[in-house]
């Protein structure tokens, strides 16, 4: 899976010590309430559309420019629905990574769904009675997005004791 340039040259410094990166999650879903998936190189699982927001990028559009070169499918972003943090992540290579991830409910709005990258084995809509295996917090991320009394969902851990 090819990285982005940015991120290769820090990686160039500092080697696989862990990161601590700005990532996006598109929840896409088309117009006859099916969801985008792709089914991700690396791990062979299927997965929501997601990616690392490039220096200086919004993260509305580094959801749409995530959803276009991995699956050729255009979408607006509608709104975000959760915000969260990722555990420590270590990919097969010894780099490691944890990920502040904004999600999008998103729209799609042309485009056809395909393999456009190098990062999916596979890509398709599905029914969401009829989803394949995601990981818990994949389907928190779906929920939150789908549940449309529900503000943007974040956790929180409390104000913290006020210091003597």
């Amino acid at each position: 899976m090819a990285i982005p340039q940015f991120l290769a040259e820090l990686r160039s410094v500092v080697g696989t010590r862990p990161l601590w990166l700005s990532g996006v999650t598109a929840v896409v879903l088309d117009d006859e309430g099916r969801v985008l998936l792709g089914k991700r190189a690396d791990t062979g699982e299927w997965a929501l559309i997601s990616g690392i927001i490039d220096p200086g990028e919004q993260p509305a559009d580094a959801a749409a420019r995530e959803c276009w070169e991995e699956t050729g499918v255009l979408v607006v972003p509608e709104r975000i629905s959760s915000v969260g943090v990722s555990p420590e992540i270590e990919y097969a290579n010894g780099d490691r990574a944890q990920y502040l991830d904004i999600t999008f409910r998103c729209r799609a709005v042309g485009g056809e769904a395909r393999v456009n990258d190098d990062e999916s084995l596979d890509v398709g809509w599905f029914a969401l009675d009829a989803l394949p295996e995601l990981s818990g917090s994949a389907r928190r991320r779906l929920a939150l997005a789908l549940d449309e009394t529900q503000a943007a969902a974040f956790d929180f851990s409390g104000v913290p004791a006020a210091a003597e």
